[in-house]
């Protein structure tokens, strides 16, 4: 399942390709086409890594499409995630993009910038644009101005071991960061295991970013300069490396990467694990024992009260010779009955106001009846708390070295070979050389 991930010196976000791949179950593969027309004056139509898996699907509802619009036929191409930016960035150059295009909100943000695509305001009835969820349809704009359609979503959920939490004598899974700096030091002392895992490893999982956005940090200002050499930065830093010194997280956080914290859950040696409710399908193939402890519970939040949550978009080129074509196309294929449709064919959850309602009340209503697995309980819990979710860090060119940037100071705070001020002040003036002045 597609998720382009920013990449420069490794992975960017807790959201990587390779999550996504987990969620859908889905397989790399090349290119491949789907249509019933070569024609160039087809509706060009790219996705991401969702062949073979939801071929079926997309025949049907491209079918569907062509029959409602006599005469219009889409041409389907799906791209291998790896691929899809490279490629994306050639077609833009050479005038040769496709009509409708599927990408993430950061990705595409960097060419918005640019002024690649079909801004929407205008095109998109004010009516239309409020069946979508606020804070997603908010996520494909910059100053304002929505530059891509929102389709379908994931968000992380708190994996934990029952069994863990009552050895450490914790009656239920942590709520806040407060909640989980005890829970991490009670388990820690009462078990000899972790309470959880998270990496400082710069070119890995943007999770600590993520975390500090939810601890009230503001990472860059409307320059796109430093901002997170603040009072909310120190007190979030100043938290990690509390933890990290005290010895109530694992030290190879600081060498090892997300995979890591998957190994330490799935072998019992740490209570909760973020991820998505999929997860819990990987830890009953490679861990039985520990999948019969675990259950789900919430996103973390901070003092922002917000929760991650990871977008995909459909984004349209403004040179496209077909236009209007195209976002008839877009807002088909994101309507409330096609997003449920996709959300339950591919577990993900839908970015349409009637779609959301719809499943929250199919799993709430399997809930009641009392025959919904533990899966269906984590579907419920991550599409219950979309409403408090948003797109947590900011759509900027070089989010991969503020990342990079950010990490190797922490780091060096957690090593106590500098201060806390003295990481943020060398992370802000590195980090300013490289953002616009």
């Amino acid at each position: 399942m597609g998720m382009a991930k920013m990449q420069r010196r490794g992975q960017h976000g807790g959201w990587s390709r390779r999550s996504f791949l987990q969620l859908a179950g889905g397989t790399a593969i090349g290119l491949a086409a789907c249509g019933r027309s070569n024609s160039s004056s087809a509706l060009q139509f790219w996705t991401m890594q969702l062949q073979p898996k939801f071929t079926d699907y997309f025949q049907r509802v491209i079918g569907e499409f062509e029959s409602a619009r006599s005469g219009l036929r889409v041409n389907w191409l799906d791209v291998p995630w790896a691929a899809m930016e490279s490629k994306i960035l050639t077609a833009v150059a050479a005038r040769q993009a496709p009509d409708v295009v599927n990408l993430n909100p950061s990705f595409a943000s960097r060419l918005a910038a640019r002024g690649a695509w079909l801004t929407l305001g205008d095109r998109v009835p004010a009516a239309v644009q409020r069946r979508y969820l606020p804070n997603i349809w908010q996520a494909n704009a910059i100053g304002g101005e929505p530059f891509g359609v929102p389709w379908y979503l994931t968000t992380k959920v708190t994996i934990y071991n029952r069994s863990l939490l009552e050895r450490a004598g914790i009656d239920r899974p942590p709520a806040t960061y407060e909640d989980l700096a005890e829970l991490a030091q009670r388990v820690r002392e009462k078990t000899g295991k972790y309470g959880f895992f998270i990496t400082f490893a710069p070119n890995d999982s943007a999770e600590v970013l993520e975390a500090l956005v939810q601890m009230g940090v503001t990472l860059v200002d409307d320059r796109g300069r430093a901002a997170f050499e603040s009072a909310a930065g120190r007190a979030a830093v100043n938290y990690w490396v509390n933890l990290f010194r005290r010895g109530w997280l694992p030290p190879e956080a600081l060498t090892q990467g997300h995979r890591r914290g998957i190994e330490l859950y799935q072998a019992g040696e740490s209570a909760l694990v973020g991820s998505s409710p999929e997860f819990l399908n990987a830890i009953a193939t490679n861990a039985p024992s520990i999948a019969a402890l675990s259950a789900a519970a919430p996103q973390v939040v901070g003092s922002s009260g917000v929760r991650s949550v990871a977008v995909m978009n459909l984004t349209i080129p403004k040179k496209s010779p077909r236009a209007e074509a195209a976002v008839d196309f877009a807002l088909f294929l994101t309507d409330d009955r096609h997003q449920l449709s996709f959300a339950q064919a591919a577990n993900v959850l839908p970015s349409t106001q009637g779609a959301l309602a719809s499943l929250r009340a199919s799993l709430a209503q399997a809930t009641r009846q009392g025959n919904s697995s533990a899966i269906d309980q984590a579907r419920k819990i991550a599409a219950d708390q979309l409403t408090s979710a948003r797109v947590l860090l900011p759509p900027i060119k070089n989010l991969k070295d503020l990342q990079q940037i950010l990490y190797e100071n922490i780091q060096g705070a957690l090593l106590d070979e500098k201060s806390v001020d003295q990481a943020l002040r060398d992370a802000a003036i590195e980090w300013n050389r490289l953002a616009p002045s």
